[in-house]
């Protein structure tokens, strides 16, 4: 590094083993050059990936690294943090008895990030299903992130935050069935998304004043209490309060007409009541380059905003864009902390 400072690196951890996220992390790790002088750390199983690699025809040199081993390597050479698979891979093929690595590797690389010997960590897609069926309470990255990082006295309060391009959607409620949304929404929880969103849209994004779209919950928000009154009683009184402390958020709107450009030319990030209120939109803007972000960690954390696509796993015809897009706001976001 001709004398430069190491920078500590950014760490992507590859998901599922049996999905596309080994693959895309080899396709980018040995095809791509890391940017701002920060290399890139793959957190997965070696011989996992070596087996992969195979699959895709790509001839690179895995090396085995930690986080405070890792370097700026040439061309063609993948560093390796590994976290070993209880049972051989196969593509496509899922096994609950590799889910408990799944999780330590998360695990251990978001307290690299948090003690600094890494920058921020990039995530591919893990399988919810598998984790659950071998016995491992594991509802999404998210609130693994938030328990992760919570105290007792201070729970960690998190919002998923996915991005494409100049769109910017917020959740009030994550990984939960639609039925179950209603009662997941308070004026006191809203209050609190709101604020961690405004203030990583500050923090985080550097946007000084940031203006808030905030959705209903109902359709039409509710036609004045004819389709649904939680509008009137939940969120409008949540969007008072956040105006009240100086958070310039508004609504609630008809999530019908949020989202077109004319409405959209007034917000920094949009606020939506649940997970699917507001994604569809996004991934239609953005899918292929779309990036999740979870807000309200002490780490800077991204990941892909597709699943595992097993059919896809070790095929070589997965495509790569969403991952190449976390790592980009990854690495602006880092060097964004690092110039405040």
């Amino acid at each position: 590094m001709s004398g430069a400072a190491r920078q500590p690196p950014l760490i992507l951890t590859t998901g599922e083993p049996a999905g596309i996220g080994p693959d895309l992390c080899l396709l980018l790790a040995s095809t791509e050059a890391p940017t701002a002088g920060a290399p890139w750390l793959l957190a997965g199983c070696p011989e996992t990936l070596r087996a992969r690699a195979t699959c895709l025809g790509l001839d690179l040199d895995l090396q085995l690294a930690t986080p405070t081993t890792a370097r700026l390597v040439p061309a063609k050479v993948v560093q390796c943090w590994p976290f070993p698979v209880a049972v051989p891979v196969i593509p496509g093929q899922l096994d609950a008895r590799n889910a408990a690595m799944v999780l330590h590797s998360l695990r251990a690389t978001a307290l690299a990030v948090a003690s600094g010997d890494a920058s921020a960590m990039v995530t591919a897609p893990v399988q919810k299903s598998i984790i659950a069926a071998a016995g491992l309470p594991f509802t999404g990255h998210t609130e693994f992130l938030a328990e992760l990082f919570s105290q007792p006295t201070a729970p960690c309060q998190v919002v998923m935050l996915l991005v494409a391009g100049s769109l910017r959607v917020a959740l009030a409620t994550t990984h939960l069935p639609l039925r179950a949304v209603p009662d997941a929404i308070t004026t006191a929880g809203l209050l609190r998304t709101l604020q961690v969103l405004h203030g990583d849209l500050q923090r985080r994004f550097h946007i000084a004043a940031p203006r808030i779209a905030v959705l209903g919950l109902n359709p039409h928000a509710g036609e004045a209490g004819h389709l649904g009154s939680e509008e009137a009683t939940i969120i409008a009184p949540a969007i008072a309060a956040a105006q009240a402390a100086g958070i310039d958020a508004f609504g609630p709107l008809p999530a019908d007409t949020a989202f077109t450009p004319q409405a959209l030319v007034h917000a920094d990030a949009v606020l939506a009541m649940y997970h699917d209120q507001g994604l569809p939109v996004l991934k239609h803007v953005g899918f292929g380059a779309g990036v999740n972000v979870t807000l309200g960690l002490p780490i800077i954390r991204t990941s892909v905003d597709h699943g595992t696509a097993l059919d896809l796993a070790g095929t070589g015809r997965a495509e790569a864009g969403s991952l190449r897009a976390a790592i980009a706001l990854a690495t602006a976001l880092v060097t964004t902390a690092r110039a405040a």
